[in-house]
């Protein structure tokens, strides 16, 4: 059927090459007029019988088996071509015939068997494990072992049928019994103006056309009919099988070789187109598929669909864990009564599919299983670098806020430290003004440590995602004093709120912290002669806060980092650069936005921009949740 060696040659070649031996042992009989033997006449038939059957696959056997048989008891003795279907000689023929059959194709199938058999030295050494498509078997409980070929399937009409089908096959058959009939009579009435020449060409029409109707079988059929029908009619003596001129035997003899092997190139043609025609259709399928994988759907699941939109039925991808397999992805849905088949992939993942409306080949079902395995690898590997992402980006956190911390937690605690232990010393008596600038000291650094650990805090909530504001309507009056309580020369920073300023949508506390830490910010930066300032007016509905500062200002390719943690850009190296992150983080999770701006002349400019608050109850309630 294919030509390939694990099943042996194909029925077309061999028939064709077996045929012209058998009637080259018939020609030589005829010609050697009774020095070939009737024994010599069925050893040659039955070897040639015995080596194509041996070498060909099992369903040519059995023509070879009858043309063999034919030969012997035709060619045995004169008259030649005339069958002799009964006596010791043809019962013997038919014995030696059979046993030959039996014994090629038997051996034969023995030999192939063992050769494609895998041996214990193999099994470790392959390495074509895990290839897709590797196995093509009824889904079960245990794992699939890959690297074995799919067996073939089918009804033993189908794979008699070849290339064309079961029931172009019937109709080929069909048509010979009905064709041949009517053209026999219809060239025995005209018999006196046609040769044996014309006869032979007619037939051989008609076992051709045969052949692209019904196929490679049917058209054998034909031709051995055929030349059957010849000799009864059209060969002198009519109307027996005996052949009297050894020309009109060559030309029988030649009329069926000839007529299978054009059968035979028929068929393989068909055989070729049909195979083209798979193959076009499959490279479309899979095309489709990888502009699918290409086009984003990169998962198990969207494989998946693909292949059940195409064929219907069910498919799902399954992983074997745990001593069971176990369901990954699945698409479709397929009868009750389905048979579910299983393809693997790897020796751990296959791809079982059932109930498909349309046939699947393995070929294509391969393509689907290692689109599959690679999806699902693709997805796993993308979960597993998200997961590493997170953990570096984890650790990145925790290396800068130990590099950071450190120095910014050592340094007021030696602070405060080292003043407690002066007041406490017996030995120094120290002074009213003293005790005070060392209690001032312990003072200070304890709120620099109460910042500090805020901002941690702060900045943890929003790491973790725990952070949930409470929205409401307040106006920035009650807020902006309330967040200088507490700052270093908090006097210096002067309020520019005009009056009439709509009411924002906010979490008092919230933006509180914002507007400490960026009044901070603007404290530490400014110069004594141009202290900072915060601004507010109204642009659409928004209101924008803005903290103005005349330090050193910001280059513009740093704008955006300051924001980030841990961020640092002067020379003194003061504080974790914590302050600016959290006020981002705070300020987008009330809904705000945040940017940094040049100053006019000179500085820092941070722009809060919030949503105006309306004074419905429902707004209100809507924000707080």
């Amino acid at each position: 059927m294919n030509g390939s060696t694990s099943r042996g040659i194909a029925a077309p070649f061999a028939l064709v090459t077996g045929f012209a031996a058998l009637f080259l042992i018939g020609t030589v009989a005829a010609a050697l007029h009774g020095r070939f033997t009737a024994t010599g006449v069925l050893v040659a038939a039955a070897a040639v019988v015995t080596a194509w059957s041996f070498v060909a696959e099992p369903v040519a056997a059995i023509p070879l088996g009858v043309i063999g048989w034919l030969t012997a008891v035709g060619f045995s003795r004169p008259p030649y071509a005339q069958l002799r279907v009964t006596g010791s000689f043809a019962a013997d023929a038919a014995i030696v015939m059979v046993i030959c059959v039996l014994a090629g194709a038997g051996l034969g199938l023995l030999l192939r068997w063992s050769a494609s058999r895998p041996i214990l030295e193999d099994v470790g050494e392959r390495d074509d494990a895990g290839q897709p498509g590797a196995e093509l078997e009824p889904a079960g409980d245990t794992p699939a072992p890959a690297g074995r070929p799919a067996p073939e399937r089918g009804l033993v009409m189908a794979k008699v049928a070849y290339a064309v089908g079961t029931r172009r096959a019937l109709l080929g058959v069909l048509l010979a019994a009905v064709v041949l009939p009517l053209l026999t009579a219809l060239l025995v009435v005209a018999q006196p103006h046609l040769s044996l020449t014309d006869d032979l060409l007619i037939y051989l029409v008609a076992v051709v056309a045969l052949a692209v109707v019904g196929g490679f079988w049917p058209a054998v059929l034909a031709a051995v009919s055929s030349s059957l029908l010849l000799n009864w009619f059209f060969t002198p003596p009519v109307h027996t099988f005996t052949i009297e001129k050894p020309d009109n035997l060559l030309a029988l003899l030649l009329f069926v070789t000839v007529a299978v092997a054009v059968s035979s190139v028929v068929h393989l043609a068909a055989i070729r187109a049909a195979q083209a025609a798979r193959s076009r259709e499959e490279a479309r399928l899979l095309l489709a598929l990888a502009q699918t994988v290409l086009g984003g759907a990169d998962t198990p699941a969207a494989v998946l669909d693909h292949l059940v939109r195409t064929h219907g039925g069910h498919a799902e991808l399954q992983e074997y864990v745990s001593g069971r397999w176990v369901r990954i992805a699945a698409s479709g849905e397929a009868p009750v009564k389905a048979v579910a088949t299983r393809i693997g992939v790897r020796s751990d993942l296959a791809l079982a599919v059932s109930g498909q409306a349309s046939p699947v080949t393995a070929g294509l079902l391969a393509g689907f299983a290692a689109q599959a395995a690679a999806a699902l690898d693709r997805e796993r590997l993308r979960t597993q670098a998200a997961q590493a992402e997170a953990l570096a980006e984890g650790n990145r956190m925790r290396t800068a806020l130990l590099a950071a911390v450190s120095h910014d937690l050592r340094t007021p605690l030696a602070s405060i430290k080292a003043s407690v232990s002066s007041l406490r010393q017996t030995d120094v008596a120290w002074t009213e003004s003293d005790e005070e600038a060392l209690l001032a000291t312990i003072e200070q650094n304890a709120d620099r440590l109460d910042g500090l650990i805020g901002n941690l805090l702060d900045m943890s909530r929003l790491h973790t995602g725990s952070l949930q504001p409470f929205l409401r309507p307040i106006t920035i009056d009650e807020v902006a004093p309330i967040a200088l309580v507490g700052l270093d020369a908090s006097a210096n920073l002067r309020l520019g709120v005009p009056d009439g300023m709509p009411l924002v949508l906010a979490d008092p506390g919230l933006l509180e912290r914002v507007l400490a830490n960026l009044f901070s910010n603007a404290l530490y930066h400014s110069p004594s002669t141009q202290p900072p300032s915060l601004r507010a007016h109204q642009v659409a509905d928004t209101v924008v806060l803005e903290v103005v500062d005349h330090g050193p200002g910001v280059p513009d390719e740093l704008k955006a980092r300051i924001f980030e943690p841990f961020q640092r850009f002067d020379d003194r190296k003061v504080g974790v650069g914590l302050g600016l992150a959290v006020a981002k983080g705070f300020t987008e999770a009330m809904g705000g936005a945040i940017v940094a701006a040049d100053t006019p002349g000179g500085g820092l400019t941070v722009r809060i921009t919030l949503p105006v608050a309306t004074t419905s109850a429902d707004t209100m309630q809507g924000a707080g949740s």
